[in-house]
């Protein structure tokens, strides 16, 4: 499985070439482009997709939001599989995804994690089976990321209001007056070089049910989305996520 790895000079582009270079799901980085040059990433590097190569399999992106629209625009020109595991996209940007899905086989997810995949359906189940309970998430990255709340965070916000359609997301919380029942918040932390921890706490007056997910090592970001980029060969046009791969 032939890869166009977008994004390849960051820390996560490396741990996909990294992977490949072991022959993780049978993948190989055939090109990569990214704004920055990467003269000893051991492939072809491009700093456009005017001038990528269109002979692969997926392309597999881990770059930034801003790259949505040309990443579309090349995918869907070629009939490309395309997998995003950037975050942070605006609306109209997930509103882009969603219609370029209509044309070629998109996988899309917050994080490419099986064990967060997992986390947000038992934060469902016990949202459900518990509706008068307090909702509170809390996520921790590193000082890098440049996104808050982390879109991992989001999306379990999301998945909750599935079930508690009156539910309205607060992010952080500041200011005089009470939480109301509705509230489902959501703080985020920043500090040192955490990978990534997402917690969901959810209370009664009597008891307090607490579901938490640490990320130890960034490759299983990488691992997820070359999965997913596997899990799409031969797939018909349409929008997968980590449910789909599950």
């Amino acid at each position: 499985m032939k890869i166009l790895l977008s994004g390849c000079s960051g820390y996560m582009g490396k741990e996909v070439a990294k992977l490949c270079k072991n022959n993780f799901c049978g993948a190989e980085v055939a090109a990569g482009v990214d704004i920055n040059s990467c003269p000893d990433a051991g492939f072809p590097c491009f700093t456009s997709f005017d001038c990528a190569p269109t002979d692969v399999d997926c392309i597999v992106d881990f770059s930034h939001h801003s790259v949505t629209k040309d990443l579309l625009n090349f995918a869907v020109k070629n009939k490309l599989p395309l997998v995003i595991a950037t975050t942070g996209q605006t609306e109209e940007e997930r509103f882009e995804i969603m219609k370029a899905s209509e044309y070629i086989p998109l996988f899309f997810a917050a994080n490419y994690s099986f064990g967060i995949a997992l986390l947000i359906d038992l934060a469902k189940k016990t949202a459900a089976a518990m509706p008068d309970a307090e909702i509170e998430i809390i996520e921790k990255h590193h000082d890098r990321k440049v996104d808050a709340p982390s879109g991992t965070a989001i999306a379990i916000a999301n998945a909750i209001t599935e079930v508690r359609p009156t539910a309205t997301t607060v992010t952080g919380r500041s200011g005089m007056g009470k939480r109301t029942k509705e509230e489902i918040g959501i703080h985020a932390i920043r500090m040192g070089n955490i990978v990534g921890d997402h917690e969901v706490i959810i209370g009664t007056p009597n008891q307090t049910i607490t579901l938490k997910h640490e990320a130890h090592d960034r490759a299983l970001f990488a691992e997820g989305a070359l999965t997913a980029a596997k899990f799409l060969y031969n797939k018909p046009a349409g929008f997968y996520n980590m449910n789909d791969l599950i």
